[in-house]
């Protein structure tokens, strides 16, 4: 079953074309995730799905229906640019937003009490949005993206600005949202929490759709080509390997992909006859290599996907 259905989706804006000919398809109790660098065109991509711009090409279905302002109040959006009133107290704010949503005053209440303590938030209650922190206004805004209870998710860099327990939090409460059988998608930039929480992607580069499938089927396609290596010892021999690219380095751990044919077992020599070895483990490509291979290096900056 598809809940939401791209269909060759193109925008531009003046002569810059920010999304060209997306198609992709999410269901529901699946995490989809959109990744890439900033400026791919994941945040246009969505807005398109919510209905907040129109493509210039091509359409978007929700259950079966063209995106329409309809259509927006089966989603729960959560936006990248943040978008609370700094005057309003949480607790009126939360109200004032679940109740466009069309609950009730008294299930408005009862809901945002939940979700106010299940992120230890109950005291923020009177406090004015203008004196929460960046990370508490973000918790704000996922809890008025959720409070309604729709079936369609739509969270756009989720985890920006909060510390490394509440993004657990949040990532907990996304997993059990789609083990409820809601439909997720999910953009970010961030490859490692993909990898952890999606079933399956859509990657973009320069407004394309580049790799688009099942997570685990698309690792698969790529093979074992990548060592883990952990030692003690002189490092120096890791300059010296050939027919490798060294995707991470630090003083005792390197991330190698093995190219041209390289025999794995000769890195594992090498290491050996220079370092006391701790571990070697030959694995799956991270999506962060897959994205580099795909897309090839010289059109893509590293430094944005970290």
């Amino acid at each position: 079953m598809t809940v939401i259905d791209v269909q060759n989706v193109s925008k531009s804006f003046g002569k810059t074309e920010a999304v060209k000919n997306v198609h992709f398809q999410a269901s529901p109790g699946k995490i989809f995730g959109l990744l890439g660098p900033n400026g791919a065109g994941k945040t246009t991509t969505l807005r398109i799905i919510n209905y907040i711009i129109s493509p210039d090409s091509g359409k978007v279905l929700i259950n079966g229906k063209q995106a329409s302002p309809e259509t927006q109040k089966w989603i729960g959006y959560l936006p990248e640019e943040r978008g609370l009133y700094k005057k309003m107290k949480v607790g009126e704010q939360l109200l004032y937003l679940a109740q466009l949503k069309g609950l009730s005053a008294g299930e408005s209440r009862k809901r945002i009490r939940y979700w106010l303590d299940r992120f230890g938030a109950l005291d923020w209650h009177s406090k004015q949005v203008g004196e929460l922190s960046k990370g508490m206004s973000q918790k704000i805004q996922f809890i008025a993206t959720i409070v309604h209870e729709p079936d369609i998710y739509i969270f756009d860099e989720p985890f920006s600005g909060l510390d490394p327990i509440n993004s657990e939090l949040l990532k907990e409460i996304i997993l059990e949202l789609k083990d409820q059988g809601k439909a997720i998608l999910f953009s970010t930039h961030r490859m490692e929490q993909v990898e952890q929480m999606c079933d399956d992607i859509c990657l973009f580069n320069n407004g394309r759709a580049v790799l688009t499938g099942n997570l685990r089927e698309i690792k698969k396609r790529h093979g074992k080509n990548t060592v883990l290596l952990e030692f003690q010892g002189d490092s120096s021999f890791i300059d010296k390997l050939e027919g490798v690219r060294i995707n991470n380095r630090s003083t005792n751990f390197a991330e190698i992909r093995i190219m041209n044919g390289m025999d794995s077992q000769a890195i594992l020599k090498k290491a050996l006859d220079h370092a006391e070895v701790q571990k070697f483990e030959l694995v799956e490509p991270s999506l962060t290599e897959i994205f580099i291979t795909t897309v090839g290096e010289d059109n893509i900056n590293p430094k944005e996907l970290v």
